[in-house]
């Protein structure tokens, strides 16, 4: 298999979205071992520096997917830099706990501005370049795209939206050969889970990691090379994520009566405790 993978991806023209850490930066270096052209974007420019290093002086440019104006010029520059384009991975996400009564509205502000818009976005301005018979947009998001646990209202309605816009994208790219794939994943071992989620409010209900326990990092980035390699319409990491993303009426139906003995206590932590996103999102410039 990996012979194969490594003939499928090699020469492939890519640029992903949220390289600078975690799953972002081991699917580009992994890309780039099995012989990918890739192109890194991401808000870190430290950190891109590295992976860009590691992939063989990759090009990147720093970029925040809530810009738009931003992704369409970097997107750009970067195609122009690898002779075309055949894959992009929106891959870019934040994820922090919101309680639907009495949470920050901030935080549901900034979580659409990057898992959902900055992936439309991202495809927005890469889509124009892939439109070819082997042109791949990925869209990365997780199993609350199907199934809703509390807190995360924010995460969820993200999750759910981006799951749309690649179901919507890959109907209208069809006839030019194109295909478009969304990347369920669980809970991985990320900073997004071990910062974003990692709550006192989470720990009082003990909802988080009910499904299964949290999966290595490896087991996305495999997950996503094969995926990426065989320009599949559904990844699913872990492999369960499938069977519940199938079965989300009944999964939810599981949720929605599972006993709640703690659940105010823990509405009454999150409306008050300040948790953080992975990423310090900066000030978006004025373009007014």
């Amino acid at each position: 298999m990996t012979r194969g993978l490594d003939e499928q991806l090699a020469g492939r023209r890519v640029i992903v979205t949220g390289a600078a850490r975690s799953i972002g930066a081991a699917l580009a270096r992994r890309l780039h071992r099995r012989g990918a052209r890739v192109a890194l974007l991401g808000l870190e420019p430290e950190l891109l520096d590295q992976v860009a290093v590691a992939c063989g002086h990759a090009p990147w440019r720093h970029c925040d997917v809530r810009d738009g104006d931003a992704v369409e010029a970097a997107v750009a520059e970067l195609v122009a830099e690898l002779g075309g384009l055949d894959v992009v991975v929106a891959n870019a996400g934040v994820g922090a706990q919101l309680p639907i009564l009495g949470g920050d509205p901030e935080v549901m502000r900034q979580t659409v501005a990057v898992n959902l818009m900055g992936t439309y976005h991202t495809l927005r301005a890469a889509g124009e370049h892939l439109g070819h018979a082997g042109g791949y947009a990925l869209i990365v998001t997780a199993g609350a795209a199907a199934v809703h646990l509390p807190l995360l209202g924010a995460y969820n309605a993200a999750a759910a939206a981006a799951e749309a816009l690649g179901n919507t994208m890959r109907v209208e790219m069809r006839h030019l050969g194109t295909r478009v794939g969304v990347a369920y994943l669980g809970e991985i071992d990320t900073e997004m889970i071990s910062i974003g989620f990692d709550s006192a409010a989470a720990d009082k209900i003990k909802w988080s990691g009910m499904f299964t326990a949290i999966s290595p990092l490896e087991t996305a980035v495999a997950a996503l090379e094969k995926g990426i390699a065989l320009r599949r319409r559904r990844i699913y990491a872990p492999s369960w994520v499938g069977g519940l993303v199938h079965l989300r009426v009944p999964a939810q139906r599981v949720i929605d009566l599972r006993p709640q003995p703690k659940m105010a206590a823990a509405l009454a932590i999150a409306r008050t405790e300040r948790t953080r996103f992975t990423t310090r999102l900066p000030q978006l410039p004025d373009r007014t």
